[in-house]
């Protein structure tokens, strides 16, 4: 199932279903069957036809909602190895703390915000009614060492946007791992048919800011005083590129 597509049922049980998994990010089927009072027969039917219109997935005996990219993609640089894929559930733990310890003293609030939610949901990827999010990976040896995060409101007159968040672990940077997470997910975007990305960082993150803009972002406003970290202020800087 494609991130993009809009939700559509043709049975009430099935949404039910979908729902229930979409919101516990894995489950057992029986886990599942039992929390929604379904007998058997009709739940088993049920999910054969969410999994086979491509809704819904089997992995470990859980059930999960399904996405369609599963391209793991290997790269070299200065002698470190890494890999950049789409999370999986398994990497929440270390996804959260890759972000916690990526941002340091706190100058990438948007940042935090996603790592405090997707920790307090316990859930990665999402998409319902509300929201939709989906999250790539940079990995050496297994261990989440970089992350790219897009978030799409399900709301028509922002269609077209999503917001993104990336970040690397310090002792990583300088190897083109941030350049490779931001390319996948700026190429995941287009491909999907968003026409604009949009960050906002504190005008205190000045290597963000460097960052995005050597890779093409603008500037696009200033919200003046939008932050106060202790007892010193500091501008919003909300920066967008255009598909």
């Amino acid at each position: 199932m494609e991130l993009t597509e809009p939700l559509q049922f043709d049975h009430e049980d099935r949404r039910d279903i979908y729902e229930y998994v979409e919101s516990h990010g894995s489950v057992e089927p029986r886990a599942a069957r039992s929390a929604l009072q379904m007998d058997p027969r009709p739940f088993g039917h049920h999910v054969a036809i969410l999994k086979r219109d491509g809704v819904l997935e089997d992995i470990d005996g859980e059930l999960r909602v399904a996405y369609n990219d599963t391209v793991e993609e290997e790269f070299e640089a200065d002698d470190i190895e890494f890999t950049i894929r789409q999370a999986r559930q398994e990497d929440l733990t270390g996804l959260v703390g890759a972000i916690r310890a990526a941002i340091g003293g706190g100058e990438y609030v948007d940042a935090e915000t996603v790592a405090d939610v997707v920790d307090s949901e316990g859930v990665l990827l999402r998409h319902n009614e509300l929201e939709s999010r989906i999250f790539f990976v940079a990995c050496i040896d297994d261990d989440v060492v970089g992350w790219v995060h897009l978030k799409h409101p399900e709301v028509e007159k922002l269609s077209h946007t999503a917001e993104l968040t990336l970040g690397v672990l310090e002792r990583y940077r300088g190897h083109g791992i941030g350049s490779q997470l931001l390319a996948r997910g700026t190429e995941w975007a287009a491909s999907n048919g968003y026409e604009k990305l949009y960050n906002s960082v504190p005008s205190t993150n000045e290597d963000a800011i460097e960052f995005l803009e050597g890779h093409g972002w603008d500037t696009e406003a200033i919200r003046e005083d939008h932050y106060k970290f202790g007892d010193e202020y500091a501008d919003e800087v909300m920066m967008e590129i255009d598909l």
